[in-house]
């Protein structure tokens, strides 16, 4: 596949993903009357529905990452090159703000925002640590066990990981810079960004280390 379409298929791919999550976001705080639960079940329902069908239509252009951390993972695993990856994020980052200011346009608001949600502390940096650990675990475990089911265990997982992590599992370093872009349901604070991509990284290195041995032959013995 030539890597201008693999480029676009991310940007598309990460851009619709915003647009859904952010959206959705939207919508549910507008008809929950005030219900904090309401509303963020409905944007965990629509981001992990989204997520499966997004994943089944780009996964065999780009191999659907939308996600800096699982681009690093196909890095460290040599499935791609230090270029591609870097080109990868950049069509992630792009997509991901365009995304966000899609579903401001969708609902009539502001274009160009900053979120005002702090989402500070250890408990949060520990949720996100914990919620990018599991979504790349679930990646390299389904890859490698039952691949044809990796769309659906991803955004079951995040619907799960919306629910038991106090963060609502951003797990995305590209989907929280663009919520930081978003004074909505879903927005970020700019400031709380660091502790997010850094827990974030961390977890997914920490999925890296673990999950590949996990199913080492030696060890399934």
């Amino acid at each position: 596949m030539k890597l201008r379409r693999r480029l676009l298929a991310e940007g598309m791919g990460t851009a619709m993903l915003l647009a859904i999550v952010i959206g959705s976001g939207i919508m549910g705080e507008r008809l929950a009357g005030g219900n904090q639960a309401v509303a963020l079940l409905g944007n965990t329902l629509a981001t992990g529905a989204g997520l499966i069908v997004l994943i089944h239509i780009f996964g065999p252009i780009s191999g659907a990452h939308f996600n800096p951390v699982v681009t690093l993972a196909a890095l460290l695993l040599r499935e791609t090159s230090a270029g591609i990856a870097m080109l990868y994020v950049v069509a992630q980052l792009a997509g991901a703000i365009l995304g966000a200011w899609a579903a401001h346009a969708m609902f009539a608001e502001p274009i160009l925002q900053l979120s005002g949600k702090a989402r500070d502390g250890f408990p949060q940096g520990l949720s996100e640590c914990i919620a990018t650990f599991g979504l790349i675990g679930t990646i390299l475990a389904t890859r490698r066990t039952r691949p044809e089911f990796t769309p659906m265990a991803v955004g079951l997982y995040i619907v799960s990981a919306y629910w038991f992590t106090a963060s609502t599992s951003f797990a995305n370093p590209a989907v929280t810079i663009a919520r930081s872009l978003s004074d909505t349901f879903a927005g970020i604070a700019p400031h709380s960004v660091p502790l997010f991509i850094a827990a974030q990284l961390a977890g997914a290195l920490a999925a890296m280390a673990t999950f590949p041995w996990l199913y080492e032959e030696e060890c399934v013995r």
